[in-house]
């Protein structure tokens, strides 16, 4: 009885989104009151199931509901899990979305882009649902993977303006370093348990401990990977300074999304992997320590913030932090009941965020009271003053990220700059080539043999991928060596027994397709517009919307976004890589993660942006 039950919650976001792309633009009314409708009928359905499941006991349940593909070792299932985390998760999510829909129902107003935020709130929604409901991490990676990308749609939401858009790159960016951790996270998960397990399977205590003494590195290799995940997705140090940048979409956007829900997803996580933790010392005092630091750093940034939303957002962070101490310690009442009040007060906050800047600048001016002293003038003057300088260059965080992360990858993608057509036609095919020649006697290659090519060709499509984040010139060499990172990666795994061409073919089919309709709306823009260029943003959003929709989700495609078959293709590579090739395994998750992040900036460069042409209105740099 209950199983229609909550297919039913989790179908109706997908109608719901479905239905809105079909209303007209013009139909603000309507759009708003179906959005509004199903919104509310969806959390009313939410809360008479959770009723109906407290009457059943309120016991943990899990729901395996159906098979996407099977193999002989593998099987890639949709699976959803409901307990108390589920409950609550669900529940305040669905009671702040149906208040932030009748918010942004008069808050958005005229504004032009009224149809795409509802559509984009409506498929975060959906994200949102499949990844609370999630009962293993391949089916929490869904809403992952949904919630990442309509977090870019709304941040750039202002897309003909340039720091919007900026920004909107950088958010993704990180949440793609989230993504990889996930991703072998997944990887080891497969070779700890030798089949795709369920978090209903984790709450056995017995079972758990009985294979972490068995495999203590890859369980706290584990443990560290998701909680990169978590700490990537909830904006903890080192990942803190991109929380206030994703502040540059609309108010209602920043409410529901950064001070909310999406924010708090990595806390989500580690909640529901908390009894793979709870033995692991190591990985709970790092996040503990990580929590109290974040914490502290956030909390002196916040205080000298000049934007009421910064200082929103660092105070969020701050909080996060907190929570993330209290799961560490085992506190899980405690952390989920701080979630509520974290959600609550900073949607508040940022609601009336806007009424807030005015009214205390009316104060300023005539009820005017300095601070008699500050809560640390205990500590002496210069360590004061070096907390403030620091405070107010924010700890210098998005420098460190630049250093650590995109510095390196930008350089090495400068590094093969020197790689042309010529190189590609005379050098690499030849080599793929080559590559799959050797398929043929793969049965005569030795072990090790075969453990050396597949690291080398994984390196290869790596090398692809870099070329093409860093090109700035061709926009379709920089497409279509997207599309060689994934030949070169199908070539890598298919070294390794039992990968066979039945797997290729399930894992590219849905690359070749995205790769062939992209290459085909580029090239019809080129033949109206002439030259394309990835120098600076152009914006031909305007005027194509058509095509920049149609290259967005050619985009998806290419990158394994589950609307293609090459997102079950990258889980089922995963599952042919041995939990001793981690070399393979690191080559081939970085591949994935910057092959969405040069989908992305193809995508941002050419459709988004202020536009090329000089008669079209210059928007603000700002929102």
């Amino acid at each position: 009885m209950m199983t229609p039950f909550l297919h039913l919650i989790l179908l109706l976001p997908l109608i719901g989104f479905v239905v809105s792309l079909l209303i007209p633009e013009s139909k603000e009314n309507l759009m708003s009151r179906w959005t509004f409708g199903m919104v509310g009928l969806n959390f009313c359905l939410l809360f008479a199931f959770v009723v109906l499941w407290m009457f059943h006991g309120a016991e943990a349940t899990n729901f395996k509901d159906w098979s996407l593909f099977q193999s002989q070792d593998y099987n890639f299932y949709i699976d959803f899990y409901f307990d108390k985390i589920t409950a609550i998760y669900g529940l305040i999510g669905g009671f702040l979305t149906f208040l932030i829909t009748l918010y942004s129902r008069y808050y958005l107003h005229r504004e032009k882009g009224y149809k795409r935020f509802f559509n984009t709130l409506w498929f975060f929604n959906l994200g949102y649902n499949w990844a609370v409901f999630s009962g293993n991490l391949e089916t929490l990676f869904v809403g992952w993977e949904i919630l990442g990308i309509s977090s870019f749609l709304l941040i750039s939401f202002y897309r003909e303006r340039y720091l919007p858009v900026k920004n909107a790159v950088r958010v993704f960016s990180i949440y793609r370093i989230g993504d990889v951790g996930l991703i072998l996270a997944m990887w080891l998960m497969h070779h700890f348990w030798h089949e795709n397990i369920t978090f209903s399977t984790l709450v056995d205590h017995a079972q758990v401990n009985a294979h972490l003494h068995k495999h203590t590195i890859i369980g706290a290799a584990i443990g560290f990977l998701i909680l990169l995940s978590a700490y990537a997705k909830s904006a903890q140090i080192p990942f803190s300074s991109w929380l206030p940048r994703a502040m540059e979409g609309p108010t209602p956007s920043s409410a529901i999304f950064y001070g909310s829900l999406s924010v708090h997803l990595g806390v989500f996580l580690m909640l529901r992997m908390y009894p793979f933790l709870e033995s692991q010392v190591s990985v709970r005092v790092a996040m503990v320590i990580l929590g109290l630091i974040t914490s502290f750093i956030t909390t002196n940034i916040a205080r000298v913030q000049s934007s009421v939303k910064s200082q929103i957002a660092y105070a969020s962070i701050a909080q996060i932090g907190l929570i993330f101490v209290e799961i560490g310690m085992g506190w899980l009442d405690l952390a989920l009941f701080h979630f509520c009040g974290n959600a609550f007060l900073r949607t508040y906050q940022l609601l009336v965020s806007p009424s807030v800047v005015s009214y205390m600048i009316r104060e300023q001016f005539y009820d005017f009271k300095s601070m008699p002293h500050s809560r640390i003038s205990w500590l002496p003057k210069k360590w004061m003053n070096s907390l403030y300088i620091l405070s107010l260059k924010e700890f210098n965080l998005e420098k460190l990220n630049f250093y650590l992360f995109w510095s390196p990858l930008k350089r090495l993608g400068r590094n093969f700059g020197f790689l042309r057509q010529t190189h590609f036609l005379f050098v690499f095919l030849p080599l793929f080539l080559a590559g799959v020649g050797l398929q043929f006697y793969l049965d005569h290659l030795k072990h090790q043999s075969s453990t050396m090519l597949s690291v080398f060709f994984a390196f290869i499509g790596l090398v692809m991928v870099l070329r093409s984040f860093a090109e700035k010139k061709n926009v379709t060499m920089a497409w279509w060596l997207i599309a060689l990172n994934h030949a070169f990666i199908a070539l890598a795994v298919s070294f390794n027994e039992h990968f066979t061409y039945s797997h290729v073919i399930l894992y590219l089919s849905g690359v070749g397709v995205a790769v062939l309709c992209g290459h085909f709306v580029l090239k019809s823009l080129k033949k109206k517009e002439g030259r394309l260029s990835l120098h600076h943003f152009q914006g031909h959003v305007y005027e194509y919307k058509g095509l920049a929709l149609a290259f967005l989700l050619c985009g998806l495609g290419i990158s394994g976004f589950p609307i293609t078959t090459s997102f079950i293709g990258e889980d089922l590579i995963f599952s042919h890589i041995h939990e001793n090739q981690w070399i393979l395994a690191t080559l081939i998750a970085l591949s994935f993660i910057v092959d969405g992040l040069a989908m992305v900036r193809i995508y941002s460069r050419i459709f988004l942006g202020p536009h090329a042409k000089t008669y079209h209105e210059i928007a603000y740099r700002s929102s």
